[in-house]
């Protein structure tokens, strides 16, 4: 491409995103137009950081892992007449008064947030960009809007561009017809959409033909090129992502508020569970909505991602990485870790992985570092789990949640979706008999079920006897009344079955929550070690379940009955396990499983069973 314009290009990541980490969509775009317009000087911004900074890291923290008080915070600054709206909505919703200084509220908290935000401001000759670019992600549009207005004020010539997860579709489109301070909207992947509009506006050309840039919506828009979109073939032909900025910032902190920050990396793009038939039926997970942007799955090759971890890790100095897929590839998993323990560094990772992931794959990554996983369970009932189309068994779940309390394995964190819309009192049963044995494992979140723009429940809602009503109504707490009928937002607003499934979930909501406190009650001693464990003894084993307020409960296995034990690891049908047990007789099998399940030392499901109990070191088989 030839550039016709010397001037800079800014890319910005407003408030609220995680702040121990630098934008992966600033890293990869400023990588890309550097190499695709090596003349052309490249700013990113991740104003975030700084706001984290003068705030605090714990306050910070608090307001960006709540995306509605998040979103509050801006829309106070954005609209000052609905300032006692928000105020009143703020303090139902918030669960942070603890760690604001005394005597310190939300006008205290808005006050500073403005002051922060000007100082940005201010520091920057917005006038010398010939283009900002704004990442507009899940929690950041009212900041965005709040950064596009006031900068627009400064450098009235200034064009404006946005892209991002909450910019896909019909939500781009409501975004520039709404606000008139932005330019263009870029819809799916940045890379290539965002090169082809900074060359075309180098060559002068202000309003660019939107038919010859898929991927750009401009204004006037027709929004005849809504649905187009621009993406890079072969995800090894992207360069590496390049986070400079993000670190000379946080190297001009103070000595005391400096920190080791997490590198975000990508091994792929899209999600290799949600395809498209040939009939244009998409398959995925029903609620969700978090590969909008995408289409298909691409994935780079292990041994680019090797060398892009090590090389990302030696160049800023630091072991923590972050992968930031919405799921890691399915295959190739296990040789990526092998060969991340290869490069001989204590490498620290966070993944996000399907609960089919076997044992072995787990281990390869627990070597190499892993010490969390994400893990897309969301249910502990195999009925829910089919209207949520998640492909899994709540044995499926459980085998996983239970390989994730090995020592040496990667702690497991995950959500169980309640209140999803046709969910009924079968699924609660259901949930409610599995949570009975999965105590000795890491709790799970419960996450009420929320509509997200795009997802499956939102395309067909009928299926799932809701109706849908438009935008969230929060929304309308935050916005005036003109600007929330035009948008298109995030989160929508349905009818249907809500207090329904309030009062149908409560039981396991509550029951969830005294799994956690059992939980942390019972890990919390030092040395504790898995609530739930066995020694293997060759020809016997001994399990240990640890108990509240009394001594642990042991139990011993010999023989024939430690074999079906060990060879349920996995789980396995009856008769799976009789042709491993040659002789045994089909009654005495079902009794001593039976009394497995009563002791809660198995879990049955159908016909199938699984061992509950895990090695007590450092194992893998």
């Amino acid at each position: 491409m030839k550039l016709g314009n010397d001037r800079a290009i800014a890319l910005v990541s407003t408030p609220w995103p995680l702040f121990n980490r630098p934008s992966i969509q600033l890293g990869s775009l400023k990588a890309f137009l550097q190499k695709e317009l090596p003349c052309l000087p490249v700013h990113a911004h991740h104003l975030y950081l700084n706001v984290a900074e003068l705030l605090g890291y714990e306050l910070y923290r608090e307001v960006s892992e709540r995306s509605w008080v998040a979103e509050s915070v801006y829309a106070a600054l954005l609209y000052p007449e609905k300032f006692e709206s928000i105020e009143a909505f703020w303090w139902r919703k918030s669960f942070i008064r603890s760690f604001f200084p005394p005597g310190c509220d939300f006008h205290w908290l808005c006050r500073e947030v403005q002051e922060v935000s000007g100082r940005l401001l201010n520091s920057i000759s917005w006038r010398n960009y010939l283009l900002a670019g704004f990442s507009v992600c899940f929690g950041q549009l009212t900041s965005s809007m709040y950064f596009i207005r006031e900068i627009r004020s400064q450098a009235p010539g200034l064009k404006i561009v946005i892209g991002g997860s909450s910019c896909a579709g019909e939500m781009g489109e409501s975004l520039l017809q709404v606000f008139p301070e932005i330019d263009f909207v870029v819809q799916g992947e940045g890379e290539l959409p965002l090169a082809h509009l900074v060359n075309s506006l180098s060559q002068g050309r202000s309003v660019p033909d939107q038919l010859s840039l898929p991927g750009v919506l401009a204004r006037p828009s027709s929004g005849r090129s809504a649905g187009a979109t621009q993406q890079v073939a072969r995800m090894d032909d992207l360069p590496s992502p390049l986070y400079d900025d993000y670190f000379q910032t946080l190297y001009t902190f103070p000595p005391e508020k400096r920190f080791f920050p997490k590198i975000p990396v990508e091994i792929s793009r899209g999600c290799w569970w949600r395809k498209e038939s040939p009939t244009g039926k998409r398959s995925g997970c029903a609620f969700c909505n978090l590969n909008v942007q995408w289409k298909g799955y691409r994935s780079k090759t292990p041994s680019r991602v090797i060398s892009e971890v090590d090389s990302l890790s030696e160049k800023h100095q630091v072991l923590s990485i972050s992968f930031m897929d919405n799921l890691l590839p399915a295959k190739g998993l296990k040789e990526i870790f092998e060969k991340m323990t290869s490069l001989g560094k204590e490498l620290r990772f966070f993944a996000e992985i399907r609960a089919t992931t076997p044992r072995h794959v787990l281990a390869a990554m627990g070597t190499a570092g892993t010490e969390t996983v994400q893990v897309g369970v969301e249910a502990l009932s195999t009925s829910l789990l089919k209207k949520l189309n998640k492909g899994t068994t709540a044995m499926t779940n459980l085998q996983i949640m239970r390989d994730c309390e090995i020592p040496g394995l990667p702690d497991l964190t995950g959500n169980l979706i309640v209140r999803f819309p046709s969910s009924d009192e079968t699924d609660v049963s259901e949930t409610l008999a599995t949570l009975a044995f999965v105590f000795p494992f890491r709790p799970l979140k419960t996450t009420p079920f929320w509509l997200g723009y795009a997802s499956p429940v939102f395309g067909n809602p009928r299926i799932y006897g809701i109706r849908i009503r438009g935008n969230h109504h929060l929304y309308g707490r935050m916005f005036p009344a003109e600007i929330y009928r035009g948008l298109k937002l995030m989160i929508q607003e349905y009818s249907g079955q809500k207090r329904y499934q309030r009062r149908i979930w409560k039981r396991v909501e509550e029951k969830v929550r005294e799994w956690r406190e059992t939980y942390e009650e019972l890990r919390k001693a030092p040395g504790s070690g898995p609530i739930l464990s066995y020694l293997d003894g060759k020809n016997f084993m001994i399990i240990r379940q640890l108990r509240l307020g009394r001594n642990p409960m042991t139990h011993r296995l010999a023989g024939t009955s430690r074999n079906i034990y060990l060879f349920c690891q996995s789980h396995r049908s009856i008769r799976e396990i009789l042709a491993q047990s040659p002789g045994l007789q089909e009654d005495r099998l079902l009794s001593f499983l039976d009394t497995m399940v009563a002791k809660s030392l198995m879990f049955k499901e159908g016909d199938r069973y699984l061992s509950l109990a895990v090695p007590s070191r450092h194992a893998f088989s």
